[in-house]
């Protein structure tokens, strides 16, 4: 049975995320007269400090803010492949598929950074030195070094450039990141130019000869686009566009919805459906997904309607050929915005590289690049990467302010976020019950190879999930194994719930120790 979740209620702000330092300085900042965006910023930035296992500069962001008057603004702030970028040279040298530690090209621009800017130039209103300065201060002072980055500090032992993370490192060792503090530093007082510019600039630049230029870095990697949404279980929900997969809860969402899923999370049967609408949809994701489909094909009422009667009729979609991580997630609310803002290195620390001297890892967001030439995401240069992250947003149907959400878990990322709005739209819910419920996730042979041709990826069940669970699954046909709860596989989930009253009641993850949901 899992421990009781803590719950958070507050009428003027909320901040969740995975380390209590950061929503810790995001609180500040409301508390200091800023608003959700602010709030949002500095947690952001302290985790790239003292989470440099999970994000950081050298990584990539998405968000929405929802100002509780219709569509949220969307910012799309993922790295686009450098100039240099040749898939043909790939093959070349014998990749069969795009390289993802130690090899530069699974490095794009980071996007990281321009996000955050964006970000705070459009809605801001505290200082930028002090929305940063939380961050500034546990880089440049130290901070102590928390489980789960001491867990993984072997992976980038001997790593070059890696002057910050000792592989011998131990929960509660104290770590100094001056090279990420002279970065905040620069952001601080100079803006995107003196970062992408400066130092951290001049380090990409020297990565590899020729496949970064200086062009590459002058142009901003953060774009307002227009969100994706559909109707579904009486709100509105929304999400990135391509080339994030969030489309796919956006679809299972929207084709659930025409299922007889049943009120009570605990029956078989509310996780089958849920299932079969995930598979539904993401079996196509690695032929379909890149930054220029379609979204209105993919969202379309029509291929949802045939992949319900495809659903219905127990036909359940293999992913078929094709021609050719980790992540934290973090939101906030005040009394008029809220935001839902994911950032990611990818795969843990990332491509394992460091940008020159600054300590700073670089993300290997490239993996999601196909080098078939015909593929619509073939790696290429300014082209961005099919992405994992998947920030979700739900308004009323008036456009007021329902719930921002969202997980870490690389491809299961839409699949915890389906469960968390089933939970939330269909079963009425609470936020400490649905962060605290058990969970399935479809298993690939990997976090991002879930929907590897020709697979059918088993269902996987968290100890706690319902009893009936287990068995009511396999009776259905459904492969299912157990899981260890490890939130590298279900997610770092978070949950802020806005009530019709304005009140704010909200979540943060409980497989993770040191998560905190903060609310004034």
């Amino acid at each position: 049975m899992q421990d009781p979740v803590p719950a958070a209620v507050g009428s003027a702000g909320m901040v969740c995320s995975i380390d209590g330092r950061a929503s810790e300085a995001g609180i500040r900042m409301l508390a200091g007269g800023g608003n959700a965006v602010d709030a949002a910023v500095a947690t952001a930035a302290v985790l790239a400090v003292v989470a440099p296992n999970t994000c950081g500069m050298g990584g990539d962001m998405f968000a929405l803010v929802g100002t509780g008057e219709g569509a949220p603004l969307c910012l799309n702030a993922s790295g686009r492949a450098p100039s240099g970028a040749s898939a043909e040279r790939l093959r070349a040298e014998g990749h069969r598929q795009m390289p993802r530690l130690r090899h530069p090209a699974a490095v794009t621009v980071p996007g990281c950074v321009d996000g955050w800017l964006a970000l705070h130039a459009r809605f801001g209103v505290m200082n930028l030195p002090e929305v940063l300065g939380a961050a500034h201060a546990y880089a440049a002072d130290g901070f102590t070094a928390s489980g789960e980055l001491a867990a993984a500090a072997g992976d980038v032992a001997g790593s070059d450039g890696n002057t910050d993370i000792p592989g011998d490192l131990q929960a509660g060792d104290t770590v100094r990141r001056p090279g990420s503090a002279r970065a905040l530093e620069a952001i601080a007082t100079g803006g995107r130019d003196a970062f992408y510019g400066g130092e951290f600039g001049d380090g990409l630049l020297s990565l590899a000869d020729g496949l970064f230029s200086p062009e590459d870095l002058a142009t901003s990697q953060a774009d307002w686009v227009e969100p994706a949404t559909v109707e579904a279980w009486g709100h509105r929900l929304w999400t990135v566009p391509p080339n994030s997969q969030g489309y796919l809860i956006l679809a299972a969402a929207a084709l659930a919805q025409g299922l007889d899923l049943p009120a009570d999370p605990g029956d078989a049967d509310w996780a089958h459906w849920l299932i079969e609408a995930a598979r539904a949809v993401g079996s196509f994701r690695p032929a379909e997904l890149s930054d220029s489909p379609d979204v209105a094909e993919l969202l379309d009422p029509a291929r949802i309607d045939g992949l319900r009667r495809r659903v219905l009729a127990g036909d359940t979609p293999v992913t078929p050929p094709t021609a050719g991580g980790d992540t934290t997630y973090l939101c906030t609310a005040d009394d008029r915005l809220t935001v839902s803002l994911i950032q990611s290195n990818a795969m843990g620390f990332g491509s394992l590289l460091v940008s020159g001297g600054t300590g700073i890892f670089l993300h290997n967001r490239g993996l999601g690049f196909s080098l078939d030439p015909g593929h619509p995401a073939c790696y290429a240069p300014g082209r961005r990467p099919p992405h994992t992250l998947s920030p979700a947003l739900v308004t009323a149907l008036d456009g007021r302010n329902r719930a921002v959400l969202g997980t870490m878990g690389g491809d299961a990322q839409p699949q915890v976020v389906l469960q968390m709005l089933a939970r939330l739209l269909h079963c009425g819910q609470s936020p400490t019950e649905i962060l605290g419920a058990g969970r399935w996730v479809l298993l690939g042979p990997d976090a991002f190879a879930t929907w590897t041709p020709g697979w059918l990826p088993p269902v996987a069940l968290e100890p706690h999930t319902p009893a009936a669970w287990a068995d009511g699954l396999a009776a259905r046909g459904h492969n299912v194994a157990g899981l260890d709860e490890n939130p590298k596989l279900t997610g770092h989930a978070h949950l802020i719930e806005v009530s019709p009253d304005g009140m704010l009641s909200g979540a943060a993850e409980p497989r993770t120790p040191l998560a905190a949901a903060i609310a004034i």
